[in-house]
């Protein structure tokens, strides 16, 4: 057909609507899915060359996201930053709600996961304030899933990670919620996978474990390897913290394997360590070190340091374990855990590693045990009942 004004938009219509399918029939940093969104960006550029700019500016957004989120997927922090900056910069400067909403969005997501947590979760409050559900919903389709979903599921997240678990778990509560209600797949698909890492922080092993089969089940439904990949690592993540080494080792195999065909690293330096508790419990032990060597490179090179401090906590739990225990290596692992997570304000990373570095106090009283902990990690100078209830259930786990 001969090239026409109204031809190319339709064009660039149709070539940004392929974005989203292939997000989740292959993955956000697949090949195809980036290829499609290069593509779009081409057009787009080629019809503004054209004195022919786009008529819906979400269009632009649309693809822009596309390039973020391929970088989220396969994770770069660095560029994950830039790019999210330069979103919200564009959306500042064009003052419409839905970018800068898309904007706070990824930029929140992007602090979080480099290890500013506060910061990150400060964006998705102002992202989530601008949310209006008879406007906004329909976005699911141009941008993955409901954004306020993805907002809730990520600052469930976030506030665990700052000392805040019952408003962690207020937020997953919804997020689960509204994506039922919507009765999206590709938005339950997501509040099943986040969530998950929420509810089994908390140490409700049973909600963890229910979402993980729920997802596998809709993902295999849907034909979306990459949520049935996510699946399987959280099967196989509730199965090593239960005890369950054996198949823990084996599930997590494989859906690590099924996730990395997807082009996808991000959550990776989270799995990493529950694979090697694993192999450590099944006298595994240079399979061990491999995973928590894997994981410590992964936080370096891609910058993904959002759960940096537990890396260094689960070594020191290993080294604890080894055939010939070395208490030294492993207060040095406890020690940069406690660091890492003080940098972040992760006080419960920081919780945890407090507590693994006073194991020696397992002979006294669990109330003496949980106090001391809490104030080695330096969080106890304004007691918070909520965090020491946190601090029970952790150590009771």
């Amino acid at each position: 057909m001969p090239g026409t004004p109204a031809l190319r938009r339709e064009q660039i219509k149709l070539q940004v609507a392929l974005i989203t399918p292939l997000i989740h029939v292959k993955g956000y940093a697949a090949a195809e899915t980036k290829a499609a969104a290069k593509q779009a960006r081409l057009l787009i550029e080629q019809a503004e060359a054209l004195g022919e700019p786009s008529e819906e500016p979400l269009l632009l957004f649309s693809v822009l996201y596309a390039f973020w989120v391929a970088n989220f997927g396969a994770f770069n922090g660095d560029v994950c930053r830039d790019l999210a900056a330069q979103f919200l910069a564009l959306a500042e400067k064009q003052r419409a709600t839905v970018p800068l909403m898309i904007g706070h969005r990824i930029v929140g997501s992007s602090l979080l996961f480099t290890g500013d947590i506060a910061e990150g979760r400060g964006h998705f409050d102002q992202a989530l304030a601008l949310y209006d559900p008879a406007e906004h919903r329909s976005l699911a389709t141009r941008f993955g899933q409901d954004t306020r979903m993805t907002l809730l599921s990520y600052r469930s997240l976030a506030l665990w990670l700052l000392g805040c678990p019952e408003a962690a778990l207020s937020d997953a509560d919804e997020a689960l919620k509204n994506s039922r209600e919507i009765g999206q797949a590709a938005t339950l698909m997501f509040a099943l996978r986040i969530t998950q890492t929420t509810y089994g922080l908390c140490g409700n092993r049973v909600a963890t474990a229910a979402h993980a089969q729920e997802l596998v089940a809709l993902a295999e439904e849907k034909g979306a390897p990459f949520w049935k990949a996510f699946g399987m690592m959280n099967q196989g993540s509730v199965l090593a913290l239960t005890g369950r080494a054996s198949g823990a080792t084996e599930m997590l195999i494989s859906g690590i394997a099924a996730y990395r065909t997807t082009g996808a690293t991000i959550f990776l330096p989270f799995y990493l360590p529950h694979l090697a508790r694993a192999h450590a419990e099944l006298g595994q032990f240079e399979e061990a070190w491999r995973c928590i060597g894997e994981a410590m490179t992964a936080v370096e090179t891609t910058k993904e340091k959002w759960c940096e401090a537990e890396v260094h906590r689960v070594a020191g739990e290993i080294a604890l374990k080894s055939p010939e225990p070395d208490v030294a290596k492993a207060q040095a692992y406890f020690e940069r855990a406690l660091s890492v997570a003080r940098a972040q304000q992760a006080k419960s990373w920081e919780l945890r590693a407090a507590m693994s570095l006073d194991k020696k106090t397992r002979g006294r009283s669990l109330r003496f045990v949980v106090l001391e902990g809490l104030a080695r990690a330096r969080i106890l100078s304004d007691p918070d009942p909520e965090l020491l209830d946190a601090a029970y259930a952790e150590v009771s786990q």
